[in-house]
């Protein structure tokens, strides 16, 4: 394991232990305010342009972002189950931001570098 990839995995593993109230608290408003699980899913592309899937937090409700998601949108804290991704080893901290399916792992040639990164957390 290189240096960055255990700088990641320490730091997540922190900022986990020191958000997971604040996380939990938001994921049940999420879940009352969407009227879901409170956690989204996505595939995205990352390392290798290996797909995974990511980690937010619930903002929208039948096509519109709710009013707590906006505050959550805003202050970036949809994003904090990322750091679950973290974990796992399919984002870092540092990296271009992970893309959905049909155009990095579309990627020929030299473009095709950029999947050659780990992608990175908001």
């Amino acid at each position: 394991m290189c240096i960055k990839s255990m700088f990641d995995f320490i730091l997540a593993i922190l900022l986990i232990l020191v958000l997971f109230p604040l996380m939990l608290f938001c994921i049940i408003f999420s879940l009352l305010s969407s009227n879901s699980l409170g956690i989204f899913t996505q595939k995205r592309i990352g390392e290798h342009g290996k797909p995974f899937t990511i980690y937010k937090l619930q903002t929208m409700q039948e096509g519109k972002v709710t009013k707590i998601g906006k505050y959550l949108r805003k202050y970036k804290i949809d994003e904090l189950p990322q750091l679950f991704n973290i974990l796992k080893g399919d984002m870092s901290f540092v990296g271009p931001r992970p893309d959905v399916p049909g155009y990095y792992d579309q990627l020929e040639g030299e473009d095709r570098k950029v999947l050659t990164l780990k992608a990175r957390t908001y």
